[in-house]
């Protein structure tokens, strides 16, 4: 629930054609990045804010019918930019999230 709501508040802060989504898919690639490479070995908190607030945080669906809207409405190359920049920035900030975490001593 808390993931979900706050994709809602980045959405409204961050208007416009994806901006929000793309923000939460790439933080959110960040968070699991940096827990998945060791920040907490808790597979309590592992599961919880792993799957619970970055699964609800991220929205893989929404990224994909954003960019089926760009295409209808015959904003192509806008959509082509939005899909590429969603996946490699989502592949990007996993492995800053790992860097990240790998450089941090809990």
């Amino acid at each position: 629930m808390f993931g979900a709501l706050s994709r809602h508040f980045v959405g409204q802060r961050l208007s416009g054609e994806g901006h929000g989504t793309l923000a939460v898919n790439v933080l959110g690639s960040f968070v699991l990045g940096a827990l998945t490479a060791g920040l907490t070995s808790d597979p309590t908190l592992l599961a919880l804010v792993g799957t619970g607030f970055c699964g609800a945080f991220t929205t893989f669906s929404s990224f994909a019918f954003e960019t089926v809207r760009l295409f209808e409405r015959g904003k192509r190359r806008k959509a082509v930019a939005n899909a590429t920049i969603n996946l490699v920035g989502a592949l990007v900030a996993v492995g800053f999230g790992v860097l990240t975490a790998s450089t941090i001593s809990l």
